[in-house]
């Protein structure tokens, strides 16, 4: 690297205006809309009255002219980026276009993605440039997204046809807005679609339309990767559970291809806290730059010639950032990579100006500039993760390292001392944002870094690009990461592996993310153990729940199903576990476990599935398996592969009844003698739950009961009905909610849970019609998310409402019947860095 001597000018100055540029686009990401266009001028102005009066000011007042530089620039970071999201949002997927059919031709612009529909219909999943339509505007589609995320499933005369990147195709492909699921503390799906310009989803439509009409150039990038992915798998084959899991681990390093990697071998990465290692991430990016750097400056200084002209050291950092931009290219141009190349760019700029820049203005340099980039990188967790990781390895360097010396026994000691130091600052540093992104903590995170990140990053990447060469160190390599795996495996079986929280209130968050700088910083011990104390509340937060004789609802968004959380002051009932989206892919893994462990929630004391219908149970296998569950109350038959092994299990009978906490639990339906009979469908043997605070406030959960069902519980009792709230019977078909059932009920509040533009046109006109001559308040999980209520005060609320941002789907009209696949979701994990 090349030396400075000199102290860089006024540096803390630098500082303050870049936190100011980093605090007016934290404050926009805040945002539940963006500002009107007077709004924007009159942000402008003040910025400018602001600069205006900054150079006014006597050189004296250097405070005041920094402080009114500071705001600003924040005033001008905020308004660029609203204008650039402005000018994003404006390329959505016009609403009036959703669930046409439209004949498109365009470009496969990524990996395709091998995927599965519903029944485990193979498929696929890519993104796809349209070209511009040509033809009569008044019979062309509008101009649409530049860029689409589709998905192409096989039908029952055959799967979908072989998928080349780059190729050309014409289409016929159904669309929609992006909308994603909205839960509390889940991941934004997005907000990673709008990051990344993915302003619509779709699907191919079956039929003899779609045509191939160019094969991808020789030239063309994404045609070499494909070409390496498959090499891949050819070489390791696919026969065996070790050599899948070892060509998707292979293909994720080499190509940046996570979504190669099966779910099960991401939580275990997870659980082991070495996620960040197993995607073309900063550590990746950052090695692979440094060693091309090393190996130019070795070749450099072997010319006089090349010396002369340029020195070796800073040919070396313009190299090393060369390879780095190459190799995050290559491996697909991920956001994280991404992240990484720019922040190599500045540092590298920064010390070609000769002035010996302080660490944080280094740093923060490179923040400004990935986010001048990309100004929605703020609000994800890798950008975080990515930055602090940076910053306290920076940040508590120790002064006292030993002096070099010789020996080679002096070299490994200190090369293992400064290994061991910075597991232990990453480790301790990252542990409050990894709880407050995650709500986990890997406490065999250390052990399992301690092998794998010089494994990965200098034996198992390496490997994996060399095998583009020689495709026979694929297979060692193959080896290397089932031994890394199995060691993984081994540590993720001790008891206590993971420690999980739930979600602390933000004063708690502040002060672990406080203490944690403490712990690692080079400070005095009483500082460090002041440290361990403010993070005590965001280690161990107490989460609240209801009172004595009341209870509180959360029903889950979804999608197309039921699953409804019933709380008391000291029990859990989950009514129904949501879908199952495809095979091995279901709402109790997506959904329903993180948002229980985020509650607090470690255990159910009863689910209840009100019938077999796979939008109910679905989920259910991935509850049992992961969470102590007390009970287990069904109409299933005894048969059903559930009841099989599980916890002790109860048939729903109408004229059950318990209490919980000073709250009264009753089943309504069915009756004993319902079983005897043979049910046309499985609808009409739902368990019906009734749900009775103490001060006389009801729910009311119905299931998929449909207008026969609700006549025989008006004969066996109407009055005992009536309720504040009604889980809507049947998503709000056509073939439930009679006026007479609605009637006696009597819901001041009726939910509707189903899927967005759900190929049953849940919930149906003539069933909301009806709600709404009752002077119900009705809701709809697509357009409301996750929703909650409490008995104590009939409070309620809406996830979409309540966290509402400015990139999230907005209701622009009835959404029509529409026959669509799963929602596209993003591989692999949520965050890299």
């Amino acid at each position: 690297m090349l030396a400075t001597t000199r102290p860089a000018p006024r540096a803390w100055h630098g500082v303050l205006l870049m936190l100011a540029w980093l605090g007016g686009l934290a404050l926009l990401q805040q945002c539940a809309r963006l500002p009107a266009p007077a709004e924007l001028a009159g942000l402008l102005l003040l910025a400018g009255l602001a600069l205006g009066l900054a150079r006014l000011l006597p050189h004296r007042r250097l405070a005041y002219r920094a402080g009114l530089a500071a705001l600003a620039l924040a005033l001008l970071a905020f308004a660029q980026g609203a204008w650039r999201a402005e000018q994003r949002r404006a390329l959505e997927l016009p609403s009036a276009w959703e669930g046409q059919d439209l004949l498109l031709r365009g470009r496969i612009a990524s990996l395709p993605q091998a995927v599965q529909g519903h029944g485990g219909a193979a498929g696929w999943r890519f993104e796809f440039e349209p070209e511009p339509a040509a033809g009569d505007p008044l019979t062309s589609p509008p101009p649409l997204p530049p860029r689409l995320l589709l998905s192409w499933y096989g039908e029952a005369d055959g799967p979908a046809p072989a998928l080349q990147a780059g190729e050309r195709w014409q289409l016929p492909l159904r669309l929609r807005r992006v909308h994603g699921l909205a839960n509390p503390w889940a991941f934004d799906h997005e907000l990673w679609m709008f990051e990344r310009g993915l302003r619509a989803t779709g699907v191919v439509r079956p039929g003899a339309a779609a045509q191939r009409l160019a094969a991808a150039p020789w030239w063309a990038l994404l045609r070499w990767r494909q070409a390496l992915r498959s090499a891949i798998q050819a070489q390791l084959g696919s026969a065996d559970a070790a050599s899948a899991a070892s060509a998707g681990v292979l293909a994720a390093l080499s190509l940046g291809d996570q979504a190669a990697i099966a779910r099960h071998e991401w939580d275990l990465f997870r659980d082991t806290s070495v996620a960040h290692l197993m995607s073309i991430s900063g550590l990746h990016v950052t090695m692979f730059a440094w060693l091309a750097a090393g190996l130019a400056a070795r070749l450099w200084r072997r010319s006089a010639w090349l010396c002369l002209r340029l020195p070796a050291p800073l040919a070396a950092e313009a190299l090393g950032v060369l390879a780095a931009w190459a190799y995050a290219e290559f491996s697909g141009w991920a956001v994280p990579s991404q992240r990484t190349v720019w922040m190599l760019l500045v540092l590298a700029l920064l010390r070609l100006t000769g002035w010996r820049w302080p660490w944080p203005m280094c740093l923060l340099a490179s923040a400004c500039v990935v986010t001048l980039l990309d100004p929605w990188a703020i609000a994800q967790p890798g950008f975080w993760l990515s930055f602090a990781a940076v910053g306290l390895l920076m940040g508590s360097a120790s002064d006292s390292a030993h002096a070099a010396g010789s020996g080679l026994a002096k070299a490994l000691h200190q090369t293992l001392r400064q290994a061991l130091h910075g597991q232990w600052v990453a480790t301790l540093g990252l542990a409050p944002l990894t709880l407050l992104f995650f709500q986990q903590l890997s406490l065999v995170g250390l052990l399992a870094n301690l092998l794998a990140i010089p494994l990965v990053s200098f034996v198992i990447t390496p490997l994996a690009l060399l095998g583009a060469a020689s495709p026979w160190l694929w297979q060692l390599d193959a080896w290397i990461v089932q031994g890394l795996l199995g060691y993984l495996e081994w540590l993720a079986s001790w008891p206590l592996a993971v420690w999980r929280v739930p979600v602390a209130p933000a004063w708690a968050q502040l002060l672990g993310l406080l203490g944690g700088a403490l712990l690692v910083l080079p400070l005095p011990w009483r500082a460090r153990g002041l440290g361990l104390l403010l993070a005590l509340p965001l280690l161990w937060p107490a989460p609240t729940r209801p009172g004595e004789g009341e209870f509180e609802l959360l029903a889950a968004d979804i999608g197309q199903g039921n699953a409804v959380l019933v709380r008391t002051a000291g029990h859990a009932l989950l009514y129904d576990a949501g879908p199952q989206v495809a095979p091995g892919i279901d709402a109790g893994q997506r959904v329903l476990l993180p948002l229980l462990r985020a509650m607090g929630q470690g255990r159910l004391d009863l689910l209840l599935l009100s019938h077999r219908d796979k939008d109910h149970v679905g989920g259910a296998g991935s509850l049992l398996a992961a969470l102590p569950i007390q009970g287990l109350l069904s109409s299933l038959e005894p048969a059903h592969p559930l009841l099989q092994g599980g916890p002790p299990a109860q048939r729903c009978e109408r004229g059950q009844r318990w209490r919980w906490d000073g709250v009264d639990f009753e089943l309504l339906h069915p009756a004993a003698a319902d079983y005897a009979q043979q049910p046309a469908k499985s609808n009409a043997r739902s368990c019906v739950l009734r749900i009775i605070s103490r001060g006389g406030r009801a729910a009311l959960l119905t299931g998929d009961i449909e207008a026969e069902q609700e006549a025989l519980l008006l004969a066996r009792g109407g009055a005992v009905l009536a309720s504040e709230v009604l889980l809507v019977p049947h998503h709000g078909s056509k073939t439930s909610s009679t006026e007479a059932f609605i009637a006696a009920v009597a819901p001041r509040l009726a939910l509707v849970q189903a899927g967005y533009r759900n190929r049953f046109g849940h919930p149906a006109l003539q069933s909301l019609a009806r709600y709404q001559a009752q002077g119900s308040q009705l809701l709809a999980s697509p357009s409301c998310g996750a929703w909650g209520w409490r008995s104590s005060d009939g409070a309620w609320w809406c996830q979409r409402e309540r966290e509402r941002r400015y990139w999230h789907w907005r209701d622009d009209g009835p959404a029509a019947d529409e026959a669509m696949g799963p929602e596209p979701e993003p591989g692999g994990p949520a965050y890299g860095f």
